[in-house]
This record gives structure tokens, sequence and C-alpha cells, in this order.
């Protein structure tokens, strides 16, 4: 059953702006995504100031994912990875209790580029919170794909059509991409209590009614949803098993205020150890 109908809401990065899908005002997550960030297409220069990167910045409580279809960004965190991130690769942060990370557009700034990509935060379960940071790469010839005529869907993380990605996740889940020709149809993951599908470029149908390009369909329950593309589609499918409420601060995310307050109190102090490859700035903690 269709539950909400979420569209994006245009938020500024600084010099960078982002369409903000979740959390939305009555839907905070989609099992265990409870954040979710679609950036560009947006034509980033050669030349391009510093001042645009994403400086070193804390996470605790959940795994992150920057999945682009166009562009390049640099990522560098305090487990030691350094990693380019390309379009159709996999970099699965997981934060735990607690890493730092930065991404810088130097592709950009050396030659220009076209950046379009969706950034998703996934909550980690609860007994699982304080678990040890890691860093997964993963290219795009290891990720399952599922083809159909009109129908391509690339499997990012989780297990959907009978098919399971090789990232490392904490609870069950699926994400994937699927691109959509004019007038095929497609069938959202069954066997999850909460789904939904977010259009990232084109128009699709779903009971007759059209959505076009910016929009999250969210369901419960694992009944059929078919989703037919009026036009050729780019769409994010994602949803799993609730893994309870989450408490948002800033980048972190934790099942418990004090926990988030710790890992505040932390950042403002110091504690946290800065990307081994780009530790000579930072960006400060903001008002609560």
């Amino acid at each position: 059953m269709l539950t909400h109908l979420i569209d994006q809401r245009r938020r500024s990065l600084g010099n960078l702006e982002v369409g903000r899908v979740l959390p939305a005002p009555g839907c905070r997550m989609v099992g265990p995504f409870v954040f979710l960030d679609h950036i560009g297409p947006v034509n980033l220069p050669a030349g391009l100031p510093a001042s645009t990167d994403v400086r070193p910045h804390p996470h605790i409580g959940l795994a992150t994912v920057t999945y682009l279809f166009s562009g390049e960004i640099m990522h560098r965190d305090s487990v030691g990875a350094q990693q380019a991130i390309r379009p159709g690769e996999v970099n699965w942060m997981v934060a735990g209790r607690g890493i730092t990370h930065s991404e810088r557009f130097e592709k950009a700034r050396a030659s220009g580029d076209v950046l379009h990509g969706i950034q998703t935060w996934v909550a980690l379960p609860t007994q699982l919170e304080e678990i040890e940071p890691e860093f997964q790469h993963h290219p795009t010839v290891m990720l399952p794909q599922v083809e159909a005529p009109g129908l391509v869907v690339r499997v990012i993380a989780g297990r959907a059509y009978g098919y399971e990605s090789p990232v490392t996740t904490h609870s069950p889940l699926f994400y994937a991409h699927a691109q959509m020709a004019k007038d095929s149809l497609l069938q959202l993951p069954v066997g999850y209590p909460e789904r939904a599908v977010y259009i990232a470029a084109g128009e699709v149908e779903y009971l007759g009614e059209r959505h076009g390009a910016g929009r999250l369909l969210v369901f419960s329950g694992s009944a059929a949803a078919p989703v037919h593309a009026v036009e050729p589609s780019t769409l994010m499918l994602l949803g799993g098993d609730p893994v309870g409420p989450r408490y948002i601060d800033w980048n972190f995310v934790s099942s418990t205020q004090a926990r988030i307050q710790q890992a505040r109190d932390d950042w403002r102090a110091g504690r946290f150890k800065l990307p081994d490859f780009d530790n000579k700035e930072f960006i400060p903690l903001p008002e609560a």
C-alpha cells in the first residue's frame, strides 16, 4: 500500500545545493534508511574553490553510501581509506562507534565535472551501533545485475530479486539502482515490510497516477507494487526491516540522545581521530 509521497526539499550545504528527501515530516525512516539526499545534477567548473569540498567531519551509529550516476568524489577517512568514488561503484562506510571522513571534488577542480548522485545513511541495529568502523569498496563489476525487457537493476546492497550484493550489511535491507526504458514495468522487491522508490530522473506511473523526478513513493507491506515508466527513468529502490526510531543531530545517528550528546562533546574536545590523509582541517561543531 502506498503510504507517503515525499518531494525533495532544496537544502544548501554551503556552496553546494542538494534535494533533501529523508527524513521528512510524517516519515522519518524507510526500513533502516534514515537519510537520503539527491546531489545534482550540477556542473562543477574547473578551478572550483576548495570551500566547496566537504571538510573532515564525524559520524556515529550508521553506515553511509554515496552512489554516483556521474562525476567523481575523493573520499578519505580515519580508518585509512583513500578512494575515488566513481559512477556505479559502492563505497560503504560503517561509522559504528565513530569515524571521520572528507569528500573533495578534486577531479572537478582539475578539469571540470558533472556531479549527480544519491547519498544515503543506514541506521545500524541498536546492538551494533558501537561496532568498529570500516570502509568497503566494491567496483561495478562485483555488483549483481538483473535484466528484463527495457529494464536493468543493479543491486547495490542487501538482497533483491533473488540476488545478493557483496556489501556487508547489518540488518535485512535492499538498495538498488534501476534504469527503465519508456513503457517498461518494474515490481518492487518483495519480502520487506517497508519499501520505497525514489525517482532520480524521468517520470513513472503507479495505479494511474504519475510521479516525476524528485519524489519518493513509500509503501508498507510486501504486496506487489508495479511501477510503469512513462519516459526513460532512473530510480533508486530502498527499504528493509525497521531497526527502531533514531535521533539525528548533525552527522550523528543514535537510538539515544545521551550517545549523541557524548559524540558532540567528543568532537568539540578533539577526541575523534581525523582522516589519515586529510587531517589539517575539519568542520567545527554547529550549534545544537
